[in-house]
């Protein structure tokens, strides 16, 4: 039970910790003014939010088109339709992320819209594959059995394959939430928001304390987000 807890709370708890430190830190010691205007509570909550929003929206769309075109592509009557979408994304992804941003910017305009959106575009791949590869891995005698039983291809999609291909199709999630963290910290500069502001602002002003603050804030979350994700995939294996 004790070990339990350490890994589900203990963990986390000490990273919120280390970030909840070197903000109470910046903020209640600030080398000049500059630094003071710029680092407040208020700002450092605000930038959070519209991060974890960015984060939020767009892995939801991502992991919904993802799951979506891995299991088209292991559909032979749904192949090209898979092939056509892996490909677009493929496209998108090879893309750099900024240009992506710069991209979008133009044609749909400043804000958090384009930047969920570009967001979104750039998550989608590794869902894609993994959901693809988890699938197309699954023993072929396995899904004859299940056929043989009577059940259905939606049956045997959801009750056989989805859950023999989870710890896959999760990997794919993991990576893609880690890619879409750093990713957001560039909306900053559609105005999109986030943890990018305070870098991009740092930079600006030459204050390596407001840089520290939002790099620091932005390697938590990823490391906290892949840690918990990690967790539970191996919580849900092990019920399963």
């Amino acid at each position: 039970m004790l070990r339990t807890l350490w890994v589900w709370i203990g963990i986390p708890l000490i990273m919120i910790g280390i970030a909840s430190a070197i903000v109470i830190y910046s903020v209640n010691n600030p080398p000049d003014t500059i630094v003071a205007r710029m680092l407040t509570y208020e700002r450092i909550f605000r930038v959070i939010r519209e991060h974890m929003g960015l984060l939020l929206v767009s892995m939801i769309g991502a992991t919904i088109v993802g799951v979506a075109g891995g299991i088209m592509l292991s559909r032979p009557s749904l192949y090209r339709i898979g092939r056509v979408m892996e490909t677009l994304v493929n496209i998108g992804q090879t893309v750099p992320s900024l240009a992506v941003l710069a991209l979008f910017y133009t044609i749909l305009g400043l804000g958090f819209r384009v930047a969920v959106f570009a967001l979104f575009l750039y998550s989608i791949l590794p869902i894609l594959r993994n959901t693809f590869a988890g699938i197309d891995g699954v023993e072929h005698s396995i899904i004859e059995a299940a056929r043989g039983m009577g059940m259905r291809p939606l049956r045997v999609l959801t009750k056989i394959e989805l859950p023999i291909a989870f710890p896959i199709i999760v990997a794919g999630l993991r990576t893609a939430i880690v890619i879409n963290v750093g990713a957001a910290t560039l909306a900053t500069f559609i105005g999109g928001g986030g943890l990018g502001d305070l870098i991009v602002t740092g930079l600006s002003v030459h204050r390596d304390m407001i840089i520290v603050n939002g790099a620091v804030i932005a390697a938590i979350t990823a490391i906290l987000l892949d840690y918990l994700i990690g967790k539970a995939e191996e919580r849900v294996v092990r019920w399963s």
